[in-house]
């Protein structure tokens, strides 16, 4: 039997005790005393979250395939848990092994939203890792961030001994072999730190000073040691086929956010979308191979259970042998109780068709992403999607016996105007009519139009990073005056529009964009109390 970190009363006083005891279908197991390096990967979110993230499965694979790495995972304790970890004095610990993180040679964070921030400063705290990276001595591990959000890593700066900027499938193994190295000839942490910073993609925020001008922009950002790069260029996978796979999925006890197993296809997006920061840092598009593809969904649905598969990418439309995979996955598993979903499909014959085949149409929505209300403000974002497209694709999916739409907009993208934000509604209006312009025999109930926008962040290294951003007032205004418009429409009873927390968003445009002065910010609001931000029952603007 594993003992447990938490004894059973703990364990009876919370919710969800399966966050926390491991042990699930698949898990690693390996003698800690065998390995050289023990690494901790963090999802500084629920364990419901974090299990459902693919990018941790492909590490977790990846790393436990090399016999001298353990690789463990740790989630951010949920709120009932938390003060009991304090108040009873128990460390932070993995879920494999059960042990405190504080003993781990690294503790590895991935930063998928900003919204996230405070929760590193949780896992800290509650590992009894100093906050700061200056303070940290020879036996405390490691803290790399890495992820979508570590292109900018400033406003994380003082809490991360380092960085790892683009995929990790390409320079992971040449660190975890300096650490070697540096160790067996009995060198320190700041050594380590300075054969890290050598390796291409590998940023050590200590290793560089920033100057500032009066009005507090930056004036200088200079490397001070000289292992330190000027730059640091991200790293990607160049050859897909060439990564190994996740051959065997954890298994949850519990149902999670993506409780099915995840096919990633292709990597990268030929989209375009000026706004779009996954785009943006994802390019080049790059594909799996079919023959690939088919091999590890008929491995990973065997080794699993699960009965769903998602084919899983930015614009899942664009893979050039979906065709195949779809109907290689269709006639697989014919009868034996596999759906099949489809996130990111442009909506067209084929989609449609193919949809129609793997979903029952009674129960689901599709999904449409206009993002602006008019053409000419879809122009300025390149988003290639015209209204004739939208409504064709509505129209067809209409026809095939869908009569439930989602509509995804956003507020407040540079150059917006009345007459674009009052398109939105305008444009939802025109997709109703289209419902109703099908002979009365041939639809199926009452339409369900559902739009709703998300207020424009300029995020880092999009064509749109330094766009202006709108208060929090504006973008209420603009809200209103969306809600105003969708009041006059005929079809109102079958519209219903929503929108994101105004709030919130103006705090991910700070934190996306911040430098390390916000670093102070996000301490400070912690200490004050702010964690989970990104849930709204715990969010606490003040």
């Amino acid at each position: 039997m594993r003992k447990l970190a938490l004894n059973d009363e703990t364990l009876l006083s919370i919710q969800q005790p399966a966050r926390y005891i491991g042990g699930e279908f698949n898990m690693v197991q390996k003698d800690p005393d065998k390995v050289d390096i023990r690494f901790a990967m963090c999802f500084p979110d629920v364990y419901e979250i974090g299990m459902s993230h693919l990018g941790i499965q492909i590490l977790y694979s990846m790393f436990n395939d090399r016999e001298d790495i353990y690789c463990e995972r740790v989630y951010s304790p949920w709120m009932d848990l938390d003060p009991i970890m304090r108040e009873q004095n128990i460390p932070l610990f993995t879920l494999e092994t059960q042990e405190p993180v504080k003993n781990f040679d690294f503790l590895g964070i991935t930063l998928q939203y900003e919204m996230c921030y405070t929760n590193v400063l949780q896992v800290l705290e509650l590992s009894r890792i100093p906050l700061h990276a200056c303070e940290r001595g020879e036996n405390d591990p490691i803290v790399i961030g890495g992820g979508p959000c570590a292109y900018n890593p400033e406003p994380l700066a003082d809490f991360f001994d380092l960085f790892y900027i683009g995929e990790g499938e390409t320079v992971y193994f040449e660190l975890m072999d300096r650490y070697k190295e540096n160790r067996a000839a009995g060198g320190g942490r700041q050594r380590f730190l300075e054969l890290a910073a050598e390796i291409p993609g590998i940023y050590v925020p200590a290793f560089y000073d920033v100057t500032y001008h009066e009005d507090g922009t930056i004036r200088s950002f200079t490397p001070n040691n000289p292992h330190a790069g000027e730059t640091i260029t991200k790293q990607l996978v160049v050859d897909m086929d060439s990564v190994g796979y996740i051959e065997k999925p954890l298994v949850p006890y519990i149902k999670v956010t993506q409780d099915r197993v995840v096919l990633e296809i292709q990597r990268g997006c030929i989209r375009g979308c000026r706004f779009c920061q996954a785009g943006d840092v994802y390019r080049p598009l790059r594909e799996h191979s079919l023959e690939y593809l088919k091999h590890y969904a008929y491995d990973m649905l065997k080794s699993t259970g699960h009965d769903e598969i998602s084919l899983s990418s930015l614009s899942s439309s664009d893979y050039s042998q979906l065709e195949g995979l779809v109907n290689f996955l269709i006639e697989e598993f014919k009868g034996k109780g596999v759906n099949i979903s489809l996130p990111s499909l442009r909506i067209d014959a084929f989609s449609l068709d193919v949809m129609s085949k793997v979903q029952d149409i009674k129960k689901s929505s599709l999904t449409f992403a206009p993002e602006a209300g008019s053409q000419r403000l879809r122009d300025v974002i390149n988003k290639g999607l015209t209204e004739e497209v939208i409504l064709n694709g509505a129209r067809q999916a209409f026809e095939a016996g869908w009569n439930r739409v989602k509509l995804y907009f956003m507020l407040g993208l540079p150059t917006e105007t009345v007459e674009d934000m009052e398109g939105i509604a305008l444009l939802s209006e025109k997709v109703a009519e289209t419902y109703y312009e099908i002979p009365k025999e041939q639809r199926h109930g009452k339409v369900q139009v559902t739009a709703s926008s998300s207020f424009f962040v300029p995020k880092p290294f999009t064509p749109f990073q330094w766009a202006r951003m709108c208060t929090k007032e504006e973008f209420l205004e603009r809200a209103n005056i969306v809600r105003g418009k969708f009041r006059q429409m005929l079809n109102f009873k079958s519209l219903k529009y929503n929108w994101h927390e105004a709030e919130l968003t103006v705090l991910e445009g700070i934190l996306a964009r911040g430098d390390r002065r916000v670093g102070a910010v996000i301490e400070a609001a912690y200490k004050n109390g702010a964690i989970y931000d990104s849930w709204s029952e715990y969010f606490n603007n003040e």
